[in-house]
């Protein structure tokens, strides 16, 4: 959604013979440029209207395919355009509306910015040697171009503007003025040249291009007509710029200008061609395009006497020096096509550099959220209390029913069956009739029946959901705790004790209750305004709380009311919630900062005084992030009420702590979610977590999963055993008097399902046969001689009688004279 997705697909079909895109979300808007390094075929660089450059590396194990992506921010607004240095590593050109940046992908360093253009900036290109960057722009209906040849000699040396409406370019090499026209079905969306490495050499292919169309991507090959497979046509395939970079971003930034090598032949690609010959032929495989002479694919041009190209000559009148004599050596072909083994190269040395300067990144980044099919949502939803306070959640469900506030007198709660979706009636349903406005809702974790419901007159009444669903409207709490003198926030259930619940209130008190007594049973204190949201610990043990007098609290309620540990919260008044993460080792605290942009806060639970350990931003929006984390892949989803869009993080007890996630994005902004159990997800599917979505008139399952190759395989390394959080480990009393306990844990896996840490590891497989197999070619005699044997071996050379011999002719007598 968005336009940020970007699909990746090999040149190659698959061993089935068909091609796969697998797409990796870069950008949370439209991708407006992209461009591959030329040093490593493995590193993309995009740039979006989200104002970021995303630097990516893809590479494909056995079982995933990656692709890993770090941001660059250059600050100029939309950007239009990325390009990639032609002769210097890590170093790339950014465009937005009006200006360029050279940027240091390494440092993550902008080394230069050109003056801002008078209007829209087109395009922008290096000079072949890479010494001056040329732009193009709008100009008053005017275009301005600055134009390089490729040497002094051809088209002009000097750097200027030129204002014209029409561009003449004179080249000063010959040129084939036969031209063939290439007619294709569908209209051209865009197209692409594939570069020399991937062409077949053997059939004297001198050009593949790729024609984008509304549904297809269309292969146009360019052939030479000569007598293939017996030769190297040399004249077809001229020395080439090696793939190794001459120059580091840094060194071209104090004013080294050398030359990529030229690949002169030196290093040869054994292709095993069929030939009469009794070895393979050995072939110097070349890898850029000639400009010497054209081909078209129907007429064979003669090409001009080849002129000799002086390495060490400068071709820039720009200040920064000239190209070195001493260029860089270039890439032997086989360590970088992997055609001469037949197996897949192994990551090279800038494939390495890249993904040390990326940094760690999370196995769930490219982690998928996607509303499931439509015969499972609960529609025609009417009447929904869509402003319940900004410390509730809106809504909350468990594994069997949802409870969702009505937006009608009385504070009726409707109670939906999961087991039943559909679209609801037009009539009226059987509801729970709270009497007083909804503050706050949630289902005991150890009966999916009970339901607690907050209300504005400072009353906690609990109600009991018949087996089945709602049937008649119920109008009698099971019980009604009292005991706070004003509007309740919040309400949270014990994570191990069946039966104890802690409230949140205006009178500034956290209290606990135990629902088997309906006896308040602990008063916590030390609040000076208004609590935003509290959270157990995985334990149970302890209590956090985070309020708006700027401070987060811990509390361990059976020792005393007071706070036992005090941080720094979040600045101003506009809402904050806190959740425990990372097996009670951190507290992360959503909120917003001093300029009201939403944040996120990881504090440490033994140094919660010396404030948070790290911070990262999320954006700009007037609701609190809701966050909800899960233990079993520390995955972290966050939205809120109004938003379009779920952020996803995974939280490390280390540095860097936050690493972001694929986001989920909607079409209308939704009214809430809700997380189900583990036990929900579809394993089978890697689905690693499943939620509700609550929206004006419908509710609608989202399922997240991570895309993975061996789906077959039960993928142990991202579900470990989970917590059987939905039975008690203790009673309320049981807790209130010192005792603890923990939750015991149960495998996801499938009993037909293998786990993928015990699936055979794949053997590589060669694409081309052996050499072995063309050294064992016949002759032409003993082909013929075969053939001979062959055609006699069927006809055979028996002596049976001839069909007409059995046949009885007339006597003699009968002819006529």
């Amino acid at each position: 959604p968005g336009g940020g997705l970007l699909g990746l697909s090999s040149l190659d079909a698959g061993d089935d013979g068909k091609w796969t895109v697998s797409q990796f979300p870069c950008h949370s808007n439209l991708v407006t440029d992209f461009d591959f390094s030329p040093f490593d075929d493995n590193v993309l660089a995009t740039c979006s209207a989200d104002e970021t450059v995303s630097l990516g590396l893809f590479y494909q194990d056995s079982n995933v395919s990656e692709f890993i992506v770090e941001t660059l921010s250059p600050g100029q607004g939309r950007l239009e355009t990325v390009l990639f240095h032609p002769s210097s590593s890590g170093l790339l050109a950014v465009g937005s509306a009006s200006t360029a940046q050279v940027w240091d992908t390494g440092r993550d360093l902008a080394l230069a910015a050109l003056e801002p253009h008078a209007d829209q900036l087109y395009s922008f290109t290096w000079k072949q040697d890479g010494s001056v960057l040329a732009t193009t722009c709008k100009v008053s209906a005017l275009l301005t171009i600055a134009v390089w040849g490729r040497t002094p000699n051809e088209v002009c040396q000097s750097v200027s503007k030129i204002e014209v409406t029409e561009l003449l370019i004179f080249v000063s090499f010959l040129v084939c003025p036969s031209v063939s026209h290439c007619l294709t079905e569908s209209s051209t969306r865009g197209i692409a040249m594939v570069p020399k490495l991937a062409l077949d050499v053997a059939s004297c292919e001198v050009l593949r291009v790729l024609q984008l169309t509304d549904k297809y991507i269309v292969p146009v090959s360019y052939h030479v007509p000569r007598k293939v497979g017996q030769d190297f046509h040399e004249d077809l395939y001229p020395d080439t710029v090696g793939q190794t970079a001459a120059t580091t971003a840094e060194e071209w930034w104090k004013g080294e200008n050398r030359q990529v090598q030229l690949d002169c032949g030196a290093s040869h690609l054994l292709l095993g061609l069929k030939t009469k010959y009794s070895t393979p032929v050995t072939l110097s495989l070349t890898f850029c395009f000639s400009l010497s002479y054209s081909v078209s694919p129907h007429f064979n041009c003669p090409a001009p006497a080849p002129q000799e190209v002086q390495v060490g000559c400068s071709t820039s009148s720009s200040p920064l020096t000239s190209p070195s004599s001493s260029a860089a050596p270039s890439r032997s072909p086989s360590s970088t096509s992997g055609l001469s083994s037949g197996f897949l190269p192994s990551p090279s040395q800038s494939t390495r550099a890249i993904q040390s300067m990326l940094g760690p990144s999370s196995k769930f980044r490219h982690v998928q959220g996607s509303i499931l099919h439509r015969d499972t949502h609960i529609t025609n939803l009417r009447g929904l209390n869509l402003t319940t306070p900004g410390e509730s959640d809106g809504f909350c469900a468990n594994r069997q029913r949802v409870a969702v506030p009505l937006a009608i007198a009385g504070g009726q709660i409707a109670v939906f069956e999961l087991s039943r979706p559909g679209k609801l009636p037009d009539t009226a349903l059987p509801t729970i009739q709270n009497t007083v406005s909804v503050a706050d809702l949630a289902w005991d974790p150890f009966d999916p029946h009970r339901l607690a419901v907050a209300g504005d007159d400072a009353k906690i009444r609990v109600w009991q959901v018949p087996d089945g669903g709602l049937t008649d409207t119920v109008t009698e709490p099971k019980c009604v705790l009292q005991g706070h003198t004003e509007k309740i926030y919040s309400i949270s259930f014990h994570p191990l004790a069946s039966g104890l619940l802690a409230t949140s209130s205006y009178d500034m008190s956290v209290r606990l209750w135990n629902l088997s007594s309906g006896q308040e049973v602990k008063v916590l204190k030390g609040h000076q305004d208004q609590i935003f949201g509290m959270a157990w610990s995985p334990d149970g043990q302890l209590l956090a709380t985070v309020c708006k007098d700027g401070k987060v609290r811990i509390y361990d309620p059976r020792r005393s009311d007071e706070p036992t540990k005090e941080g720094p919260g979040p600045e101003g008044p506009r809402g904050a919630r806190v959740v425990w993460v990372c097996g009670g080792q951190y507290l992360l605290v959503s909120g917003f900062d001093s300029r009201s942009e939403r944040q996120l806060y990881l504090y440490s639970t033994q140094t919660l005084s010396s404030g948070p350990i790290a911070t990262t931003p999320a954006d700009v929006s007037p609701s609190t992030l809701i966050p909800f984390y899960d233990p079993d892949t520390s995955l972290l989803f966050l939205t809120g009420k109004g938003d379009t869009r779920v952020y996803i993080f995974e939280i490390l007890p280390d540095s860097p702590y936050f690493l972001e996630c694929s986001s989920f994005s909607s079409s209308e902004p939704h009214k809430g979610f809700s997380f189900l159990p583990k036990t929900e997800c579809d394993v089978r599917d890697v689905e690693i977590a499943r939620a509700l979505k609550l929206t004006k008139n419908s509710i609608e399952p989202v399922a997240f999963r991570v895309p993975r190759v061996k789906k077959e395989f039960f993928q142990d390394d991202i579900f470990p055993d989970t917590a059987v959080c939905w039975e008690s480990t203790l009673t309320g009393s049981a807790w209130l008097s010192g005792s603890n306990g923990q939750h015991r844990k149960m495998s996801l896996r499938p009993k037909d399902m293998a786990p993928v840490s015990e699936a055979p590891k794949d053997v590589p497989v060669r694409k081309y046969l052996p050499s072995s197999v063309y050294l064992d070619e016949k002759t032409d005699e003993q082909k013929k001689e075969e053939l001979l044997s062959a055609m006699v071996a069927k006809l055979g050379n028996r002596e049976d009688p001839l069909p007409q011999e059995s046949f009885q002719g007339v006597d003699d007598e009968e002819w006529d004279d």
